[in-house]
């Protein structure tokens, strides 16, 4: 069997298949992303009340969090819905001043719907550290391509020009760290936004771990890479409703 039959064989089994019952319930946008929130907070997208999510609507406006509640605590009803300019427009509670890194973002990025900004506990560290994680292990290698290092902080990026330094740094990439700072991430929806980013905190979690140790053997570049083309290319079937089932699981409250 050649290579490409073996690729063929594995896309064929990641594929999606219908079941006895649906997977999840079936969710407003709005539910989609505090169902999001709350899964990243569990997977160390946790500093507090910092991070932001926006999720871009087929009309152009943007659902994202509210500034004062926590990821972990957040239901459908708490999500605010922006206009284009970052007004809010439907929503109880106020947007952060963070927000013009998003708009920055989706103004420039035609095929990112989903854009997550945050302080992750091991993104941070090796954002800190000035040092792009190696990848030791297959999960680390779900997402591919590059991992770039925005390396000078000149404060938060509510400021415009930090803002568009971070998006310069981010380019036409998956994601970046940002030195003495936190992780962007973006997707084309939630499923592959959830991907990328608990990929991303898994990897600089477990390379540290594997360096503390004293050693460790990266895997291979072209190995890493074609891993990673095809499981975020397919968008690893059924990961993204296991997680959102094991936070209505523990909360109903999220769809409210």
């Amino acid at each position: 069997m050649t290579n490409t039959d073996d690729k063929n064989t594995l896309l064929a089994q990641l594929a999606p298949r219908p079941g006895r019952r649906p997977l999840i319930p079936e969710l407003t946008p709005q539910a989609e992303l505090a169902l999001l929130c709350r899964a990243l907070h569990r997977e160390g997208y946790d500093d507090h009340i910092a991070g932001h999510i926006t999720y871009r609507q087929s009309d152009g406006t943007l659902l994202v969090n509210p500034w004062e509640l926590a990821w972990d605590e957040l239901t459908a009803s708490d999500i605010l819905r922006l206009s284009a300019d970052g007004k809010v427009i439907d929503g109880d509670w106020n947007v952060t001043p963070a927000i013009n890194l998003h708009l920055e973002v989706h103004a420039n990025r035609d095929d990112v719907y989903v854009i997550i900004h945050n302080h992750s506990r091991w993104g941070t560290v090796w954002a800190c550290s000035g040092r792009t994680p190696p990848i030791y292990d297959q999960t680390s290698a779900m997402v591919d391509g590059p991992l770039p290092l925005f390396e000078e902080y000149g404060g938060a990026v509510n400021d415009d020009s930090e803002a568009k330094s971070a998006i310069e740094s981010l380019g036409a990439n998956k994601w970046a760290l940002l030195a003495s700072h936190g992780v962007l991430v973006v997707g084309r929806d939630i499923r592959q936004a959830h991907l990328r980013a608990i990929t991303l905190e898994w990897r600089c979690r477990h390379a540290w771990h594997v360096e503390a140790l004293g050693a460790g053997v990266p895997m291979r570049d072209e190995v890493a890479d074609g891993f990673g083309a095809m499981v975020d290319g397919n968008g690893f079937p059924f990961l993204w409703e296991a997680m959102a089932r094991k936070e209505i699981r523990l909360d109903p409250s999220v769809l409210d």
